[in-house]
């Protein structure tokens, strides 16, 4: 099995964790920030003390509260890139699009570096993550699967007791249902998922007691 260390921390008024994902066995010592959020502090001060070598800034999708902090951890380690799926290229300096003008605190940053595509296959020491569009909650929403370690990290589609909201402007109701159907609840039930807010889950809790998921006919499948 693949060895994996997911760290998560909860950044800033909305609480969204940002994710340091490392292989403990790479003696590189290289990582990933997924959704660095409002007030990347914690998150850059693990990095360094851990001695960890920050090579990808990763965004499950482009809302203020998971792209935040992209500004302040592109200072903090100069050159890395940032990378994000392509539907959501223009939110990055748009704050209609990532909502945060509706807050009534714009959020811009530079525009992503590269792209995150349904099916690209991202390396990180001995680990090897799918990426996997899971549109819905935000057009652009990814999902980033580890299958031989079993995890998981799926932004603001799935939670723990919960799904993302589908109610914003460029979210899609009916694109979140087959996210959710087709694609997360294919996963093995033993995968562990890594929400954007709240507790890690497993993909077999969420289909058996998720009460969203019940709407959408899978609960006890």
């Amino acid at each position: 099995m693949s060895r994996v260390r997911i760290d998560g921390v909860a950044l800033g008024p909305f609480q969204t964790n940002c994710y340091v994902v490392s292989d403990p066995s790479d003696a590189a010592r290289e990582c990933w920030i997924v959704d660095p959020g409002f007030g990347p502090g914690p998150v850059i001060e693990a990095v360094r003390r851990e001695g960890l070598r920050p090579v990808a800034i990763l965004l499950t999708h482009a809302h203020a509260d998971h792209i935040g902090g992209v500004e302040a951890v592109r200072r903090a380690f100069a050159g890395i890139p940032v990378r994000l799926h392509p539907a959501e290229g223009a939110f990055m300096t748009d704050p209609e699009l990532n909502l945060s003008s509706f807050a009534g605190v714009p959020v811009t940053a530079a525009p992503a570096d590269g792209t995150l595509d349904d099916g690209d296959v991202l390396s990180l020491g001995g680990s090897r993550w799918r990426v996997l569009h899971v549109p819905g909650h935000s057009p652009g929403s990814v999902a980033l699967v580890e299958d031989a370690a079993g995890e998981a990290i799926v932004g603001d589609t799935l939670f723990a007791g919960s799904i993302g909201r589908t109610d914003f402007p460029t979210s899609d109701p009916q694109a979140m249902r087959r996210s959710l159907e087709h694609v997360l609840m294919g996963l093995p039930d033993e995968t562990r998922v890594h929400p954007g807010h709240g507790p890690a889950t497993t993909v077999g809790r969420e289909r058996r007691a998720n009460p969203w998921l019940a709407d959408y006919g899978w609960a006890g499948a």
